[in-house]
């Protein structure tokens, strides 16, 4: 009997050591901060970057960006990109970039439309782990929507009481706006734009999981998430959009394009069921993960043009 429970204690211990592994080894591939080669791996973003529109490229170069900065309420030093619009104006937009992104690459083509076709000032945040700002790891929007916070609050204080703010995402971009829009926004934040976002942190990473790696989610997504929690002061389970947009009170267009098997394209019909504000539903066919803009650019500036008429006046 003795030697029979002294194996037992053996195998359950090699059993969690090997979960503890697992674990480590998917924190530093999906959640430190690091060049993300599993994303060169996907099936689902041969295209992203060759067919990304890249004419804002030479207007970024052009325009004259302003560096600026906030502090996170954990201590990290953030920072951005703000342009003046042409004209004097009070609105604003805020611009989140996705997943192992930056904003000045991947966010120069939204910050041309709403500056040249819009009228807006842009501000251009690099994530917390991201591009010029600190942190070591990726929150898949959890922390990120209190340092939204943050940048709303730096808006509204450099524009002044009376002015008009919209948040724009885009992948994990759109759900960061969109668990920033389930807290206490001031009232100065007037629309949120989610383009191909997910539901929550455990079911992309979950979705990816099996699809990368033809691996269940249990028991690596526990143990991952419970390795992010002491590393990175998270767990996966609180970062769902759809709990947050479930609370929004601001009104939400959401942008997915019915191809997109990175972000699958179901998710946002949930996204959009459960939302409590008012809300609106742009699906732009044949368009892959992030391509929504580039797959119908009249269309999805038509869409945004008009809901923003709407709802920021």
């Amino acid at each position: 009997m003795g030697t029979a429970i002294a194996v037992t204690i053996i195998i359950l211990a090699v059993l969690a050591a090997g979960l503890a592994a697992s674990g480590l080894y998917f924190y530093r591939v999906a959640i430190a901060r690091n060049k993300k080669a599993v994303l060169e791996r996907s099936p689902d973003l041969d295209d992203f970057g060759a067919r990304r529109p890249d004419e804002a490229a030479e207007w970024a170069r052009r325009q004259p960006w302003e560096y600026v900065a906030v502090k996170s309420r954990d201590g990290l030093a953030l920072h951005g990109y703000y342009l003046e619009a042409d004209e004097p104006s009070n609105r604003t937009v805020i611009l989140a970039h996705g997943y192992s992104g930056e904003a000045m690459s991947n966010m120069r083509s939204l910050a041309r439309f709403y500056r040249e076709k819009l009228g807006y000032c842009v501000l251009m945040p690099d994530a917390r782990g991201h591009g010029r700002s600190e942190g070591g790891y990726i929150g898949f929007g959890w922390p990120e929507r209190e340092d939204y916070l943050e940048w709303i609050d730096y808006a509204v204080g450099r524009q002044g009481t009376d002015c008009r703010i919209v948040l724009h995402g885009v992948s994990m971009g759109g759900a960061t706006v969109l668990m920033t829009s389930g807290e206490r926004l001031p009232g100065q934040v007037k629309a949120v734009v989610s383009d191909c976002a997910y539901t929550s942190a455990v079911d992309i990473l979950s979705y990816q999981l099996k699809r990368l790696y033809k691996l269940p989610a249990f028991p690596l997504v526990p143990v991952t998430s419970l390795v992010c929690r002491i590393r990175a002061g998270y767990s996966f389970y609180e970062a769902s959009a759809l709990r947050q947009v479930a609370r929004a009170k601001t009104p939400i267009l959401f942008i997915h394009g019915d191809a997109d098997t990175f972000v699958p394209f179901g998710m946002v019909r949930r996204l959009y069921d459960e939302c409590a504000s008012e809300k609106e539903l742009l699906v732009v066919p044949d368009a892959g993960h992030g391509l929504a803009y580039s797959a119908d650019p009249e269309g999805y500036e038509s869409a945004v043009r008009r809901f923003l008429r709407r709802h920021a006046g």
